[in-house]
């Protein structure tokens, strides 16, 4: 069948054709530095962290593009409650965007523009838009005439009218239209500044992402995505000034968009006070619990976060991480045996869940049988070459998912085959309805850190 995605443009599931064959150009809107980045942040970057990697998984070349909006009324807001110049608390968000996502193990982005280093671009872009006639100046700013734009409302799927009646929008006598949304902002005392050629100014929020995209990526990309909330007015509008710009070219092929991320059943709010950063999810040591959370829920399906899914979530992590460990890597040959041929079965079942539109819901499932089969079979003392074949295939699959299973340090690896055969006499002991033995095993592996739950495909274990 081959890749199939859901395009927010025409609301199909259509086959995925790159622009380019064999290079994929990718987009996804990064965060607004002024604050630290919270959970919902990290679970729009595992999702499109996992479709970058199931694009290469197929072949593909990825250029992946994340931006950084470094200058916003928020950062000079918070920069000024600081006592702090907005550029420094801008450089210190980065900075810690970059070390907790390298934690969450998102990959890097190819490229990573910012807002203040892409002025030239984009006044540029405002000036060919003026000059077509889709722009005007007022007073030293610039704004997009929506009227210009006869497709403006085709990603959100709303005439301007019903825009409007759901829009907070500010008045201001200046505009044509009331929809006319800002391309750049006249300077106020105190703020940063660049020149232009309509006085002292800094961009709109919505051109920086169309000149990064224009100057790094091209005209014409392949996937543009983000989370639902960005729909409208921000992708909305970063389409009319793009292909208004460019002579109403196709600006995207395919849009994708996550669903959002409530705190049990709640919307996460800096009002209330209710967010989770990602700081304080790294600190539970919650990486890979947390990505199997998120990819436990279609992409473009809301997820709730509570306390009851997370521990789920670890529970489900610790199974996945049990069955691959002492794997030592690809095997020299494939087995005949019945692990071999359902680790084969599990690797075509995720690829054609994957292959429909990033099914990880479905993906997760068949790689939870294969750890299930694998834990059985070590217990029954399978031959070491299937047991190896199939945690390679799991280990492999898991991979393309994200997820990353750290090694233990030294002194625990030298207690592994000790604690195995504590469990492996415990399990003996069981069977003769030793009890009380069986329980003072546990108990005593619980005093050293080693956390044992018996689960009806058998016993596993994990360190505290």
């Amino acid at each position: 069948m081959g890749l199939h995605v859901t395009n927010t443009l025409t609301r199909l599931k259509e086959p995925f054709e790159p622009l380019e064959p064999g290079h994929v150009r990718m987009y996804v809107c990064g965060p607004t530095v002024y604050a630290d980045a919270h959970i919902g942040h990290a679970m729009s970057a595992i999702v499109f962290d996992t479709i970058r990697r199931y694009l290469e998984f197929l072949g593909y070349r990825v250029t992946f593009a994340m931006n950084f909006t470094d200058v916003d009324d928020k950062i000079i807001q918070r920069a000024a409650t600081l006592g702090i110049p907005p550029n420094e608390l801008a450089e210190q968000l980065i900075d810690a965007w970059l070390d907790e996502t390298a934690a969450l193990n998102i990959k890097p982005a190819t490229i990573y523009p910012r807002a203040t280093q892409e002025i030239p671009t984009i006044i540029t872009m405002v000036r060919g838009l003026i000059e077509k006639g889709h722009a005007y100046v007022v007073d030293g700013d610039v704004y997009f005439r929506v009227l210009s734009f006869p497709d403006y409302g085709k990603l959100s799927h709303r005439t301007l009218d019903e825009m409007l009646a759901g829009a907070r929008i500010e008045v201001d006598p200046r505009k044509e239209h009331p929809m006319d949304f800002a391309l750049w902002k006249a300077a106020k005392p105190g703020e940063p500044a660049w020149d232009s050629p309509w006085g002292p100014g800094r961009p709109g929020w919505h051109i920086e992402c169309s000149a990064m995209i224009y100057r790094h990526l091209g005209e014409q990309i392949d996937i543009h995505g983000g989370g639902a909330d960005l729909i409208f007015p921000h992708h909305e509008n970063e389409i009319a000034q793009s292909e208004a710009f460019t002579g109403k070219k196709p600006f995207v092929r395919y849009w994708l968009h996550n669903g959002l991320l409530q705190l049990g059943g709640e919307k996460m709010s800096k009002s209330i006070g209710n967010l989770i950063t990602i700081r304080e999810l790294l600190a539970r040591d919650g990486a890979g619990p947390f990505r199997l959370l998120v990819l436990s829920s279609h992409y473009r399906s809301p997820l709730t976060f509570t306390e009851e899914a997370f521990e789920a979530a670890t529970r489900g992590y610790e199974r996945l991480r049990q069955a691959v460990r002492g794997a030592e890597g690809e095997p020299s040959s494939r087995p005949h045996h019945p692990l071999a041929t359902l680790a084969d079965e599990t690797r075509e079942a995720f690829r054609a869940a994957m292959d429909d539109d990033f099914n990880t819901p479905s993906a997760l499932a068949r790689l939870f049988e294969l750890a299930r089969a694998i834990n059985r079979g070590r217990a029954a003392g399978e031959p070491n070459e299937a047991i190896g074949y199939a945690q390679a295939t799991l280990l492999e699959l898991c991979g393309v998912l994200g997820f990353r299973f750290e090694e233990s340090a030294p002194e625990r690896r030298t207690a592994e085959p000790f604690i195995e055969l504590l469990l492996d006499i415990r399990s003996r002991l069981r069977a003769e309805r030793r009890w009380e033995l069986a329980d003072l095993i546990r108990e005593r592996l619980g005093e050293l850190g080693v956390i044992v739950e018996d689960t009806p495909t058998g016993t596993v274990w994990r360190w505290a």
